[in-house]
């Protein structure tokens, strides 16, 4: 019989820790949506509603418009999405494999951009928006968004891992830039891309401050500003919120599971690399 490793139990325990730890108030989550309203505040808690109820999604439903809002979301969150890759991917490129004068300058410049805050920024946005006449549209709710750092920085890290060798073929045989970049290098970076399309959609997904400034209609208003409807000025009923969040949390957990075989590699893959 083979012996037990008592290290490796305490390494199973403590991961086993975390792990109810994380799904812990995912579980309490989904709880308090299927709870009456009076069961949310009664003590000692309910873990297990003794009577669940469904109708608290239906309600979320039918009382407030979650269709236009989910809708709103998808399609915010997608183009957003598709518009970070396409641009990250282009300008990784340029900085990963075009020779000009003062690129790695540039691309330091470029990369220090990340420590100014989003929120600084907000407002001279918001004015050039509304001199552009994109104040509650989808074009100001997607296009400052798509012309992100850290995409850029990932996707130039990853272009740096793929050998020379394989484009100066390309070369050899006639290809010009867009072509090694179509054919050669995009196809090698997918488990980056599925990175980047994991962590851009759920920050747009979940990005409430910028919609919440953007916006200033309920036909416009995406989920995140969906939900803070239903909390009542006097009176919270939680049951709903909770049902309301367990909604906008499905997405999520579909992309994360559509794309997460890529993530531990395009994790690997866009290491740091000069």
């Amino acid at each position: 019989m083979k012996k037990i490793n008592l290290i490796t139990v305490l390494k199973y325990l403590v991961i086993l820790l975390g792990c109810v730890i994380m799904v812990m108030p995912f579980l309490w989550m989904v709880s308090t949506s299927l709870k009456e309203r009076g069961a949310t505040m009664v003590f000692p808690p309910e873990f297990l509603p003794k009577n669940p109820k469904i109708d608290n999604y239906q309600q979320v439903i039918e009382r407030f418009p979650m269709m236009t809002f989910m809708k709103n979301s998808i399609i915010v969150s997608l183009l957003t999405t598709v518009g970070t890759i396409v641009v990250s991917s282009m300008a990784a490129y340029a900085f990963a494999r075009m020779r000009f004068k003062g690129r790695n300058a540039l691309f330091l410049i470029y990369l220090s951009t990340m420590m100014i805050p989003s929120q600084v920024i907000m407002i001279p946005q918001f004015i050039l928006l509304k001199n552009l006449g994109w104040i509650d549209s989808f074009q100001g709710l997607i296009l400052p968004n798509i012309f992100g750092v850290f995409g850029v920085f990932l996707m130039r890290q990853s272009f740096l891992t793929i050998p020379t060798e394989l484009e100066e073929a390309a070369y050899m045989d006639g290809a010009n830039h867009w072509t090694v970049f179509t054919k050669v290098d995009l196809p090698l970076v997918k488990p980056t891309i599925a990175t980047l399309f994991i962590f851009t959609f759920m920050q747009s997904w979940n990005n409430y401050l910028w919609p919440l400034i953007v916006t200033s209609s309920r036909e416009m208003a995406t989920l995140p500003l969906g939900l803070s409807l239903l909390q009542g000025r006097w009176s919270t009923n939680w049951n709903l919120v909770m049902a309301g969040v367990v909604i906008s949390v499905i997405p999520i957990l579909a992309v994360y599971l559509f794309a997460q075989k890529y993530f531990i590699q395009g994790m690997t893959m866009s290491g740091m690399k000069e």
